[in-house]
């Protein structure tokens, strides 16, 4: 691990807005209350990253709170100490794996889900790491409160197909799609918050491709 890798990962450790592994169990069930000190709706950002959309949807939307979820503590620095230096209290972040999620939500306890640029795993054998197969839709359902939607915004045509594949035969319901976000009517405020790999994408002339979808 590098110098600054290592500066990164002891510098979270003190960041009020961050929680890693098994600490952060106790929260279950009662993140509104004991970290937000608030009854606002939670919406999560997974693989987060750098957390840009986390920190956008954070100050757009200050009437609720933003959690975003990453392994990766040196990525999650960067959102996390914005957070901190702008006073952002209603953003925070959390340091797990996203297949272990149902350790640190309770039943109902979320209200939106962000899937933003997270990694499409295209080749086959990988198909249940997909944030949108079966596999981790199944997690994320008793998470989410009654009509609770389902964000993926994605470059990538293979996870964006797999994931209509997947909401048809399921039968979920589709609320918002499109191939060509910025080419389409949905490009609002939201929709146009950019992450560190999106502006890569669109500096290559990559279409964006968004859905959103629910159990319900």
């Amino acid at each position: 691990m590098g110098k600054d890798k290592i500066r990164k990962f002891a510098e979270i450790k003190t960041f009020p807005n961050v929680y890693e592994l098994d600490e952060a169990k106790v929260l279950k069930g009662k993140w509104a209350v004991s970290h937000f000190k608030n009854n606002h709706p939670i919406v999560l950002e997974l693989a987060c990253g750098k957390g840009e959309y986390a920190v956008g949807l954070a100050k757009l939307f200050p009437e609720k709170n933003f959690i975003g979820v990453d392994l990766k503590g040196n990525r999650i620095w960067r959102g996390a100490k914005t957070g901190v230096e702008e006073n952002i209290n209603n953003l925070a972040f959390l340091r797990i794996q996203i297949e272990d999620v149902l350790d640190y939500f309770g039943e109902n306890e979320i209200d939106e889900i962000w899937i933003t640029f997270a990694d499409p795993q295209p080749q086959i054998s990988r198909e249940k790491k997909r944030l949108t197969s079966p596999n981790f839709l199944a997690k994320y359902k008793p998470l989410l409160r009654e009509g609770g939607k389902i964000n993926l915004k994605t470059d990538n045509d293979g996870l964006y197909n797999y994931t209509k594949e997947v909401i048809q035969e399921l039968g979920l319901t589709t609320h918002k799609d499109t191939d060509h976000l910025y080419q389409s009517e949905l490009a609002d405020e939201v929709l146009s918050i950019k992450t560190h790999y999106e502006r890569i994408y669109l500096k290559k002339d990559k279409n964006i491709n968004y859905i959103q979808f629910s159990f319900s």
